[in-house]
């Protein structure tokens, strides 16, 4: 799926390159919209072991989709724009991921009766490239005081970057209070896993003037997590008997062993598909999630090109030199 996302991004930016120069009106056009603060808030869906489809073929596609599973996401960032096809965007955001087992139509992971929900803190350094882009602004530029004519203010883009991310998956006793599940050491393991992990981000989006200095546009983007572990789910069940208290017990194995299951040898009930050892999850992919927002961006390189224009007015009647 990355690479079929990756050769498509790559035509669409190849056909942009001699379109891109068009729409540039002149190089003051663009810079005004140099600085940006950017608001971001919108949905997030988890493609991982736990929940999904009906059949493990469609495993971290899109037609592993859980809609009772959709979680959400606020972010904060910066982006500058440092060529007329290029901006950089760092993004501090907190997201919410969701999964449970219950909502998958596929009998044996229903039967695992694993769940999850967990908070990130993450931040992420992106480059965005500008496919296309109409930022016509008026003869005065629309400055403070000043009135002109019609405004087309549009971006199209698509990006890709890096980041890092803190998670804290957690899962739902039978009483209904949550729990951390990394101290638990669900799996066996000697230690913990670690609750930070790297992220690749890539996306694409639109955004569309409100104004001098605000932009409204929507963003989706598909996000690479270097782990498997955000629902605490990897590799192989562990043992019950191990474990001493009653709460890690259950969430080592919370599947009923009663439940028939149709097995190769024939068997009628009572089969423990998830005993220990047995596999639990699929540790050939890593975890990764959706996002799709609406972004608000906030112009702050206009009022000082402003200011800088006034003043460029003033040296033109006192004769004076700006530098």
């Amino acid at each position: 799926m990355i690479r079929c996302i990756s050769a498509l991004l790559i035509v669409i930016f190849a056909k942009s390159l001699s379109a891109q120069r068009i729409n540039f009106n002149t190089q003051k056009n663009w810079s005004l919209n140099k600085k940006e603060l950017i608001f971001q808030v919108g949905s997030t869906q988890f493609l991982g072991d736990l929940g999904g489809a009906d059949v493990d073929d469609y495993d971290y596609s899109l037609k592993d989709w859980d809609w009772q599973s959709i979680g959400f996401n606020a972010g904060v960032g910066y982006r500058y724009r440092f060529h007329p096809m290029f901006a950089t965007t760092s993004m501090l955001s907190y997201l919410m991921l969701r999964g449970d087992d219950k909502y998958s139509e596929e009998p044996i992971r229903n039967a695992r009766n694993l769940n999850f929900r967990s908070s990130l803190v993450e931040f992420q350094q992106r480059l965005e490239v500008i496919l296309f882009s109409v930022e016509k602004f008026s003869p005065t530029y629309n400055l403070p005081g000043e009135r002109g004519g019609k405004r087309r203010n549009q971006q199209y883009y698509v990006f890709g970057g890096i980041g890092a991310t803190f998670f804290n998956p957690k899962g739902q006793y039978t009483d209904g209070s949550w729990h951390s599940l990394r101290p638990l050491m669900t799996e066996g393991q000697s230690k913990p896993y670690s609750p930070i992990a790297f992220t690749l981000p890539m996306g694409f989006g639109f955004r569309l003037g409100l104004g001098a200095q605000w932009r409204i546009g929507l963003e989706a983007s598909y996000n690479m997590v270097f782990s498997d572990y955000i629902d605490d789910v990897s590799t192989t069940c562990g043992n019950p008997a191990n474990y001493s208290d009653p709460i890690a017990q259950y969430f080592v194995n919370p599947s009923d062993p009663a439940i028939t299951i149709g097995v190769p040898n024939g068997s009628t009930g009572g089969y423990n598909w998830f005993g220990p050892g047995y596999q639990r999850g699929d540790n050939q992919q890593r975890d990764s999630y959706y996002r799709l927002n609406i972004v608000l961006a906030k112009n702050i390189t206009y009022k000082d090109y402003g200011r800088q224009r006034i003043k460029t007015k003033k040296s033109k009647i006192t004769g004076t030199k700006i530098r």
